[in-house]
């Protein structure tokens, strides 16, 4: 320790000077103050003399006190200096080295003992405890290093299996839905029982798609039943109407016969009217498995054909018919032939301006009938050009596909599917669309045609056939009259004399009809079930009434009555030759 420093010279000189001063302050005062004086000098220089004392003590001790501060602030600085020699080895060589031992797999005091310790207790306790804490972290990580690749085997051996699985349960579903499903969707719409089918359905294995598969049958089999019963519910009713429209026609048949002219031209249209009804379910039927409400029981000549077809549809004036074939349909394809040409035809009248014709050329091939209808119509985009072809091609005779308005060409297609009958679109010469329709040699009957007219039908006397194609399609009730085309064919009828030049039409074969209003055409009736293909029974030749009304013998035509009254009021019927 160092000595305190020697108080200054000034510092003592101080009371020196005092009691010089007060001396002479004592000789040079007055006699009578000099007690005064004296006491107040000395006085004042005691109290200068304590202070100066004490003022002296305090700086010696505050001069001891700095020199203790200082030793104790050279003490710190010695042993800051050391802390931070001491923190700089563990810091930069022990705690890195032990760190690097412990990682290596040393243990906490064998690695302790290679690292020179630090001199700080604290120092060494805080490197135990980093060492230790490395060393369980080391654990730690290569448990979790063994649990992590045991996890990581396992998971890739479930990921194996899941992936197997998957590829099962995929097969398993294309295998449903390629083959299983349209299988059972078709035995199905076949008619076979829903329990019959699941029976003898291989499901797939996996529990989950094979309650799904199940429950997909399940649900097909009924919304299947329910279809098949609503069609057979509908197809029911539809015969119910197409026979109460049969019914009808032979009610105004027989009305026609009762009543006079001045109701003639308002049961036409009746007639007429109940025509395109039994189209419009004859169509419906076809379409959910039913049958036609006519069935022939011998062949029908292609004339006749045409003009039963143009019959049935509403726009009948517009259609010209253009035929020299003297072939015929054999009875189980004619209904169906008939119907067919009537849904193009109506098709081909419906997308053409309504002041437009449309023809029907018939020709003769080799590999059989071609019939060609063309309008003059805007001519069909190419979508619905395919769409349309599909259509008559028969592959589109699914309800659910089918739009509502848009039937008729479904049947179509469904027909020709059934008889092997080419239709085909192509653009048509008149600027509209025109449709080919190929009707096969196994459909058209290989008799004479004189065979299957009237093989037993009395014959009237000699009558002029209808000269034009116009006769099948009679103009509007207007003024107007359309051009004259070719003829639709001679008549074919053998003639007799008989009691009244009455001419006979028989069933098959029907000219055109001239009413009053000259609204309706001819086209073939029969009844709607026959039972047996016989022979119909010979008739006698028309009577007329007592007003001189001629009466229409079953099988005639209304248009052949007509037209022969109107003879009849031109001239006396001449009487028959013998």
């Amino acid at each position: 320790m160092k000595a305190p420093r020697a108080v200054p010279a000034p510092v003592w000189a101080l009371p020196a000077l005092s009691a010089v001063a007060g001396i002479v302050a004592l000789v040079l005062a007055p006699q009578g103050t000099r007690g005064w004086t004296a006491a107040v000098t000395v006085t004042a220089w005691v109290l200068l003399a304590a202070t100066l004392a004490t003022a002296h003590r305090l700086v010696r001790r505050a001069q001891r006190t700095a020199g203790e501060r200082t030793v104790e602030a050279d003490r710190l600085k010695a042993s800051t200096a050391a802390l931070e020699a001491d923190a700089a080895h563990t810091s930069d060589v022990a705690l890195p080295a032990v760190v690097r031992l412990v990682r290596g797999g040393w243990n906490t005091a064998a690695a302790l003992d290679q690292v020179p310790p630090p001199r700080s207790q604290r120092h060494r306790k805080l490197l135990h405890i980093v060492a230790a804490t490395v060393e369980e972290q080391g654990q730690q990580a290569a448990s979790f290093q063994a649990a992590n690749a045991q996890l990581r085997e396992e998971l890739g051996a479930e990921i194996a299996r899941l992936r197997e699985e998957l590829e099962a349960m995929t097969a398993q579903v294309e295998r449903f839905t390629r083959e299983t499903l349209p299988s059972v969707t078709a035995r199905l719409r076949a008619g076979e029982t829903g329990a019959s089918v699941r029976a003898e359905t291989v499901l797939p294995e996996h529990p989950l798609l094979r309650t799904s598969a199940e429950s997909v049958v399940r649900e097909l089999a009924l919304s299947e039943r329910r279809a098949l019963a609503a069609q057979t519910a509908s197809a029911k009713a539809l015969s119910r109407v197409q026979a109460k429209a049969v019914s009808m026609l032979a009610d105004l048949r027989a009305m026609q016969e009762r009543h006079g002219e001045e109701v003639f031209g308002d049961l036409l249209k009746l007639d007429h009217s109940t025509s395109q009804l039994g189209l419009m379910t004859d169509r419906l039927a076809l379409l959910m498995g039913g049958r036609p409400s006519r069935a022939w029981n011998r062949p029908i000549v292609m004339e006749s054909i045409l003009r039963g077809a143009v019959g049935r549809i509403a726009a009948y004036q517009r259609v010209r018919l253009h035929c020299s074939s003297t072939a015929a349909i054999s009875g189980f394809a004619a209904e169906s032939v008939m119907h067919l040409l009537a849904e193009l035809m109506d098709n081909a009248a419906n997308f053409s301006p309504p002041i437009d014709e449309v023809h029907v050329y018939v020709e003769e091939r080799g590999t059989g009938i071609v019939v060609t209808i063309e309008d003059s119509g805007l001519k069909m985009a190419d979508a619905a050009m395919r769409r349309a072809a599909d259509s008559v091609s028969g592959r589109l005779t699914d309800l659910a596909t089918l739009q509502g308005t848009r039937l008729g060409l479904a049947v179509v297609g469904q027909l020709a599917l059934k008889h092997q009958i080419s239709v085909n679109y192509r653009p048509s010469s008149r600027g509209g669309t025109g449709v080919v329709v190929l009707l096969p040699r196994q459909l058209i009957a290989q008799q004479n045609r004189e065979d299957h007219q009237s093989p037993s039908l009395p014959t009237a006397a000699p009558v002029r056939p209808p000269a034009t194609a116009d006769a099948s399609v009679p103009p509007p009730a207007t003024s107007v009259t359309p051009p004259p085309v070719r003829p639709c064919g001679p008549s074919p009828h053998p003639r007799r004399p008989g009691p009244r030049p009455v001419p006979l039409t028989p069933p098959d074969h029907a000219p055109a009809a001239h009413g009053p209003s000259g609204s309706l055409p001819e086209y073939v009736r029969e009844p709607a079930r026959p039972v047996e293909p016989v022979a119909p029974p010979v008739r006698p030749a028309a009577p007329s009434t007592p007003n001189g009304l001629p009466v229409r013998t079953p099988g005639r035509t209304m248009g052949e009555a007509e037209r022969e009254r109107g003879r009849h009021r031109a001239a006396p019927a001449s009487p028959s030759p013998a």
